[in-house]
């Protein structure tokens, strides 16, 4: 995991299998970087993404509820075709948008227009 500040935003760019053993090393680390640098909204990056299970989707939903509480947005950016399948699959965009990239996703939170 790779995490950027870029304006108001985290970017947290992810790589590979992001299943059980993944979000619980993933978790306290995301979750001390959004308490530490203030961020207001979160992009997860999923170009690198090979795999998400039930236990990735409970991390992103995780943060999502966690940065909205504070009134922030999450977007999700460039998820491959199988990774945007479970996605769209677990029902999560219809809490938050999906971008085609990173810089999309910044600029739609920037202008307030992500869910």
């Amino acid at each position: 995991m790779d995490i950027d500040r870029n304006g108001n935003a985290l970017v947290v760019r992810l790589q590979g299998e992001i299943d059980l053993c993944a979000a619980e090393a993933l978790r306290p680390r995301l979750d001390k970087e959004i308490e530490r640098q203030k961020a207001k909204h979160l992009v997860f990056n999923l170009r690198g993404v090979d795999f998400i299970d039930s236990s990735g989707i409970g991390f992103i939903l995780g943060r999502y509820k966690r940065v909205k509480a504070l009134g922030g947005k999450v977007a999700l950016a460039g998820p491959t075709r199988s990774v945007h399948r479970i996605i769209e699959l677990s029902g999560m965009y219809k809490l938050m948008e999906g971008y085609a990239n990173e810089v999309e996703a910044l600029r739609a939170l920037e202008g307030g227009k992500t869910g």
